[in-house]
């Protein structure tokens, strides 16, 4: 082709690409896989709680990406617990194992990285369930220079017990780390056990942990049709900044007392909630921007706090914990929750089988105007398990289901044109995947790690893929 007719084709297309932005109409949601690179030929693999101890998609994060680099955590086949890293577009991972195995065989038991910005660490507590933990943090400087330093075992220290020394808690569970605004790491945890629990925080400033305390609290009472309950613990649906520097999170109660459901092989867990702060977690507000809870605090958020319920919901429906939730490039508030519709009857009696017969997932949101609205996703779940919900720079939803199927909608119909852009196939995923929260922002890529099915206990591999969004 002649110089001068490449000349103009490409001019045309800029033009064409120019007029299109010009009218202000952004593009819908879409996917076009880029690459499926392996982390492990055989990972470790065992089945508790219906999923795997690698594939929670409520960790945060087993997957991230800063400046220019993707990171992994998981056990190997003889349980070790690994970090692995590489450049951006490349398909070899560099790997190091850490002097840590993994203790028992319960899926709750994840590995969840956190970076702390003021001096550019990495962040990783694992291997706990209502237990003591393990953490490790990297030298200095790692991130920020990864070309720069080795990757090998030096560049991270001893195992720990403590945050450098800060016990928090013997009864520890669900570590979810989040950067401040300012480049702090926060650590959200459980502390105590299912259906009697609270949820807490604690900082790091680059010099030291710091205790924030506890913000929910798991006293009051809680009544249905069928009885009541006087303890509970608050499940997060994860604990995110917005644009605006607004701490958001999303939850689910469950209940202690079984007395409360219609069926003993349901779930207790009731209403999806909302609370919010302004102040980097030392205080909750409630929809109308009432505190409703102070960190550390007497005053925590409680089960019987008002203008906290923006979904409602009775425990007889196998609502999921720990979902998933986002914010959209305004700092909106956004959530995928998971239950089996009333039009299938309203009482589950196995909520496994139910939710895998009937469930169905919801996405729900604050809007422009303020107002809660609601959306079912018209793709069954096929699972008992949970969906994970992401944004492109162009505010469009991705949700990413069970076995790695993606669906989305685009923000220009308000979130009402669910449609799946990609089924999952040839993955052989297992179940819950895990999603790269940071790397959308930096490179347009949707990440996640999946892992093969397998049997028994028998290794399977781990991989990650990737697919290229809007922009």
């Amino acid at each position: 082709m002649r110089p001068l007719l490449v000349t103009a084709l490409a001019a045309a297309l800029l033009a064409s690409t120019t007029t299109a932005d010009a009218t202000g109409r952004a593009p819908g949601p879409e996917v076009s896989k880029v690459a499926d690179t392996q982390l492990d030929p055989g990972a470790v693999y065992f089945e508790s709680y219906n999923g795997l101890v690698n594939n929670n998609a409520f960790q945060k994060n087993g997957l991230l990406t800063y400046k220019g680099y993707q990171y992994a955590v998981w056990y190997t086949g003889d349980r070790t617990a690994v970090i692995g890293r590489r450049a951006l577009g490349r398909a070899d991972w560099q790997t190091v194992r850490l002097p840590h195995k993994l203790t028992t065989d319960d899926s709750h038991n994840v590995i969840s990285m956190g970076i702390s910005r003021v001096d550019g660490r990495l962040h990783l507590n694992m291997d706990s369930h209502s237990s003591g933990f393990f953490y490790v943090k990297s030298v200095a400087g790692l991130l920020d220079d990864p070309a720069g330093h080795p990757w090998n075992s030096a560049q991270f220290g001893a195992v720990q017990t403590t945050l450098d020394g800060l016990a928090l808690t013997s009864q520890f569970t669900y570590p979810q780390f989040v950067a401040t605004p300012e480049g702090r790491l926060q650590l959200s945890y459980r502390v105590g056990v299912s259906g009697n629990g609270r949820n807490a925080l604690a900082e790091y400033d680059g010099t030291k942990w710091t205790a924030l305390g506890e913000w929910s609290a798991s006293t009051g009472t809680y009544t249905s049709e069928h009885g009541s309950s006087t303890a509970r613990n608050m499940y997060l649906h994860g604990i995110d900044y917005g644009t605006d520097g607004r701490l958001h999170a999303f939850y689910t109660w469950r209940e202690q007392n079984n007395a409360v459901m219609c069926d003993a092989g349901g779930l207790t867990n009731h209403d999806t909630g909302y609370v919010y702060s302004t102040d980097r977690g030392r205080t909750w507000r409630n929809t109308a921007g009432t505190v409703v809870g102070t960190t550390g605090g007497a005053d925590k958020v409680t089960v019987n706090d008002t203008g906290t319920v923006v979904d409602p919901l009775n425990p007889d429906h196998s609502l999921m914990n720990q979902e998933s939730q986002a914010t959209d490039s305004a700092g909106r508030p956004h959530a995928v929750i998971s239950y089996v519709p009333g039009r299938f009857g309203q009482c589950t009696t196995d909520y496994v089988a139910d939710r895998t017969t009937n469930g169905r997932a919801f996405h729900l949101f604050k809007n422009a105007a303020g107002a809660w609205k609601k959306t079912e996703i018209p793709v069954a779940l096929g699972s008992s398990q949970r969906t994970h919900l992401a944004f492109d720079k162009y505010d469009n939803a991705y949700a990413v289901m069970p076995y790695g199927r993606i669906v989305a909608a685009s923000s220009a119909s308000g979130y009402t044109d669910w449609k799946t852009l990609f089924d999952g196939s040839g993955l052989n995923a297992f179940g819950e995947v895990v999603v790269d929260d940071t790397r959308l922002a930096q490179d347009g890529v949707l990440s996640f790690m999946y892992q093969r099915k397998s049997s028994g206990t028998t290794p399977s591999a781990l991989r990650v893929i990737d697919f290229r969004l809007p922009g």
